[in-house]
């Protein structure tokens, strides 16, 4: 039997504060801690489209991160008749257990932005979307520091000295190619908040870019800037309401942007959205979490709301984000057009977890 690297091999008992339940921790991610559950307490779980849970299962199975995790069960989906049974005959159910008391999670959306660009600079076209810097360092800190996994380090050469990268107020010194050139530079800063989008060329033709990597600044929050400046009411907050208002306000979109020192830089991809998997991202069934927190290529039972209806379904852990950072935490990818960005523009609601492992592995 391939072995299963994540989770499970070894399971050590933690109790949560007062619960007499015991918790199962995660050995590979030492914060994040499980319940046992079972699909009976899954609401909804007799609604789910299992047809469809088991085809983005399979079509997940195709990253080497879900083969690491569900071996052999990547197998049998290719030859299940029975979705539903496949799911409950073959994987155990686990609540993903809130960090604290007031942990009651959080689920928002994100889409495939469309970008208006050119491959020449020349007016409108003058901010460029930048490939990868020629000296950007990145260092796996698990190569050094055994417990250290999934952390790397970033910066950059000055001398024989390790300095961090340049933020994003001074992206004008990047050593780096660029990709093609647009006429927003607000339209390049969502772009970077999605991870991933097509560009609409001035010739005619379209191209996609997706996340290569960044600068190594921690992401700050330009929505949770205007709420502190007193700009927009936190109630008020959203994607839209954020763009609107520096659309209104352009002599302050420098001052707001330059708040998050985080800078994305880009690859070309031949296909539309896909995420840190390298797989093409599947509306409303792939998300983004925190890879230190749940592991990527997972597959999770997600519950929330979205357009204040009830949403209970499975998911795929595919994609990261700078912003997605925590255990009960996911961003849900909705797709391309107008509107998948008014739908993730507007989407923050609580959310329950739940993870799906193989029952081999107990």
């Amino acid at each position: 039997m391939r072995q299963i690297t994540i989770i499970l091999l070894s399971i050590s008992l933690f109790f949560w504060g007062c619960s007499k339940k015991p918790h199962i921790k995660i050995k590979e991610l030492p914060n994040t801690y499980l319940s046992e559950s079972s699909f009976d307490d899954l609401a909804q779980w007799e609604d789910e489209n299992h047809q469809e849970a088991l085809k983005s299962f399979v079509n997940n199975c195709n990253s080497k991160k879900a083969q690491e995790i569900y071996g052999l069960l990547c197998k049998k989906a290719l030859v299940a008749t029975d979705p539903k049974n496949f799911f409950e005959s073959e994987f155990n159910l686990y609540t993903i257990v809130p960090q604290n008391s007031e942990d009651k999670g959080l689920l928002t959306g994100y889409y495939e932005p469309t970008l208006r660009g050119s491959l020449t600079k020349e007016e409108p076209y003058i901010y460029p979307v930048y490939e990868e810097p020629t000296d950007l360092i990145s260092v796996e800190l698990s190569s050094i520091y055994e417990d250290l996994k999934n952390y790397r380090l970033r910066g950059r050469l000055e001398g024989n000295k390790l300095v961090p990268y340049y933020k994003r107020e001074d992206s004008d010194k990047i050593d780096a190619e660029v990709i093609c050139y647009s006429d927003s530079k607000l339209d390049i800063f969502f772009l970077e908040i999605q991870g991933s989008g097509r560009v609409e060329l001035d010739n005619g033709e379209n191209i996609y870019v997706g996340y290569a990597n960044q600068n190594g600044h921690k992401y700050n929050s330009i929505g949770k800037y205007l709420i502190d400046q007193g700009e927009i009411n936190r109630e008020d907050m959203s994607m839209q309401n954020l763009r609107e208002w520096l659309k209104k306000n352009p002599n302050r979109i420098d001052e707001v942007l330059n708040y998050n020192n985080s800078l994305v830089f880009f690859q070309k991809k031949s296909h539309s959205a896909s995420g840190a998997l390298g797989l093409v991202l599947e509306p409303m069934r792939s998300v983004a979490v925190d890879p230190n927190k749940i592991p990527l290529g997972s597959v999770l039972f997600l519950k929330s709301k979205i357009d204040d209806k009830d949403i209970n379904r499975v998911v795929v852990a595919q994609d990261v984000g700078g912003a997605i950072k925590g255990t009960l935490r996911a961003d849900m990818f909705f797709g391309s057009g107008e509107d998948a960005r008014h739908s993730a523009g507007h989407l923050i609601s609580p959310l329950s977890l739940w993870i799906l492992l193989p029952k081999e592995a107990k």
